[in-house]
């Protein structure tokens, strides 16, 4: 009877040990997850930051003399 409890003592303790093992694991993943998550921001928020920031003038582009819009004949792409 001794014998069979203190198995099942050994058996519940891997178990709780394997449970924060994994714990362990997942937060340590989802760490460098927010981490790639945030340099991929901040390479994107810099890219914007650099587009608007552009003056389009030296580049070569110049304002419009009209704006011209293509008329809509239909709603849909089968007609």
């Amino acid at each position: 009877m001794v014998a069979a409890l203190v198995v099942t003592y050994i058996g519940l303790i891997a178990v709780v040990m394997s449970y924060a093992a994994h714990t362990v694991e997942f937060s340590q993943s989802l760490r460098n997850d927010e981490a790639a998550v945030a340099a991929l921001e901040a390479h994107y928020l810099n890219t914007i930051a650099r587009i608007t920031a552009t003056d389009y003038t030296v580049a070569g582009y110049v304002t419009p003399v009209a704006k011209t819009f293509v008329p809509a004949k239909s709603g849909t792409a089968l007609r």
